[in-house]
């Protein structure tokens, strides 16, 4: 399994069915259906447009996967503008063939913020601890595969540790508090699959450095100030991406790729 790819699909297909059989999520057949549909077929044409190896398919189908697992959406219609945004961003909004946004990530932001039927919901997830291992051994695993370890330990060292001397140093409540926000599955897997895009994120180290501690900083900032709750990373990791270009050109490194093939 040489391609990270083929990890990350399996990571986020078994994380899946852990959501529908082991936490009960609502089984959403239709739409999980239309998104993985959508986002396969859009990146059909625009590989076959720019002449590109079939093999794209496995990134689209990753974001299919993030899509089904983070977003929840009322209508149909809504579950294919979200895959069409996803991927067609990974095309239409990139500098020097380079990715500005992840494409779950502004997916999630634009159906959120211009449709009156996309949500995050947090409230999915419960708040096993077990559920923090299961997830962070997985998201370990494939961060491995792909070289983007140094982002989630940034962000989490970031983002948990305002989160940690804020609940219980500044206000002193009990630690089962701070876990109980740890354990949120939609700030585990943001912090595991989606802020460690290595095709969106810099290429250098000392860049990715800078780029995760400002994700977990201004996620910390909306949290509290604008009261976003596990939304908040998301919009960080929104608000933040384009700082990537700046960053690669400050800071000058190879260019991550899948394999010998562009990741787009």
């Amino acid at each position: 399994m040489a391609d990270g790819r083929h990890f990350q699909i399996l990571y986020l297909g078994s994380f899946l069915l852990f959501g529908v059989f082991n936490l009960g999520w609502e089984v959403e057949a239709l739409n999980f259906l239309l998104v993985v549909g959508s986002c396969l077929l859009v990146q059909l044409l625009f590989a076959w447009y720019h002449g590109l190896s079939l093999t794209t398919l496995k990134s689209a189908m990753i974001s299919s996967l993030g899509l089904c697992i983070l977003l929840k959406v009322n209508h149909p219609s809504t579950a294919v503008l979200a895959a069409a945004v996803a991927i067609g961003s990974k095309f239409l909004i990139q500098v020097e063939k380079k990715h500005v946004f992840n494409p779950v990530n502004i997916a999630i932001v634009l159906t959120t913020l211009f449709t009156q039927d996309a949500w995050v919901s947090p409230g999915q997830w419960g708040s096993d601890v077990a559920l923090l291992f299961f997830v962070g051994a997985a998201g370990l695993m494939v961060l491995l595969k792909v070289g983007r370890l140094d982002i989630s330990l940034w962000f989490i060292v970031t983002f948990f540790g305002l989160e940690m001397i804020r609940s219980l140093f500044y206000l002193g409540w009990p630690a089962d508090h701070f876990m109980h926000f740890m354990t949120n599955g939609t700030v585990l897997l943001f912090t595991f699959f989606m802020i460690t895009d290595p095709v969106t994120t810099p290429n250098h180290p000392m860049a990715r450095i800078l780029f995760s501690v400002a994700v977990g900083a201004l996620a910390f900032v909306f949290t509290h100030v604008l009261y976003m709750q596990s939304g908040a990373p998301i919009w960080a990791l929104f608000v933040v991406s384009p700082s990537t270009l700046f960053l690669d050109r400050l800071f000058a490194y190879k260019r991550f790729s899948w394999q010998t093939h562009p990741a787009r």
